[in-house]
């Protein structure tokens, strides 16, 4: 009964942010990211912590360099997801957008009749990438997520990701799903940067100059399926402007070896990591597990 009542007082002054204009929207940002970095210092030991590990090169003021600029763009990237609440397709796509040959690679396997698989990581604003691609492509696209367990919030971030037309399937599901979705062209998007729940089942590798589990569910779908698969990232061109990019991976996964998929997908992450580290979510506990754990 309370979460309910904190949610209904709470959405219209969601639905009020939704449609600020945007100068407005990041000057309350700049406020949030004053008052979550340098007064609470939400998660700032980790956050620290995870960048130092990460960079072992980079000198202090070069990691507290890094670790400003991302504070800014989780507040803006936290403002910037209720905005899908209302903003129009015109103004959604002015502000992310497919780099031409993106657009070209995912509509070629579109007029070929072909599904694929987009893997990508929590990088730039993904929430935004997924209604740009809806709005865009032709093909449906599904996003595998984990629900909430707040009802109510969970379905305000279900009405907020499906409002461009993108579907949503609970993890729980997804080989299921995709294999009653068969007869159907469809996008089906993992985001594959999370800690895996069971690192026994885990693919172990050097991520980041750090021991990783990465999640290999994708691969095994991947494999299972042979969807072509496509990594895509989201690069922020300037504040409030991303562009999506993507590249094929593989072509025919069935022929690929065990973790190759794997391999793959997480390098191309960790290169874009590198080119552009602020947008990366380093207040996630990614390093949590050992590989003792498994």
């Amino acid at each position: 009964m309370l979460k309910a009542v904190i949610y209904y007082i709470t959405l219209p002054f969601l639905y009020l942010l939704s449609v600020l204009p945007f100068p407005l929207l990041y000057a309350l940002s700049d406020f949030f990211c004053f008052v979550l970095y340098r007064l609470i210092g939400y998660r700032k030991g980790l956050v620290l912590q995870n960048l130092r590990n990460s960079f072992p090169e980079k000198s202090e003021a070069e990691i507290h360099r890094i670790a400003g600029k991302f504070y800014k763009h989780l507040c803006d990237l936290f403002l910037e997801t209720f905005k899908t609440l209302t903003i129009s397709k015109t103004s959604m796509l002015k502000h992310c957008y497919f780099h031409p040959d993106a657009k070209a690679l995912f509509n070629k396997f579109a007029a070929e009749g072909k599904s694929v698989i987009l893997v990508m990581g929590h990088q730039g604003n993904w929430e935004w990438a997924g209604n740009t691609f809806s709005a865009e492509i032709n093909s449906q696209l599904y996003v595998i997520y984990h629900p909430l367990a707040n009802k109510y919030l969970n379905g305000l971030m279900y009405r907020m990701r499906t409002r461009f037309k993108t579907k949503l399937i609970a993890m729980r599901d997804t080989f299921k799903e995709m294999v009653e979705l068969r007869k159907e062209i469809t996008t089906t998007a993992f985001i594959a940067d999370q800690t895996p729940s069971n690192v026994s089942n885990a693919h172990w590798m050097t991520f980041l100059n750090q021991d990783t589990p990465v999640f290999l569910g994708t691969e095994r779908i991947a494999r299972k399926m042979d969807f072509p698969v496509i990594y895509a990232f989201v690069k922020k061109v300037k504040r409030g402007v991303y562009e999506i990019n993507a590249e094929l991976l593989v072509e025919h996964p069935a022929t690929t070896a065990d973790g190759e998929i794997t391999e793959l997908h997480t390098r191309r992450l960790e290169q874009d990591i590198i080119a552009q580290p602020e947008t990366w979510l380093w207040s996630h506990r990614r390093w949590k597990r050992k590989r003792t754990d498994a």
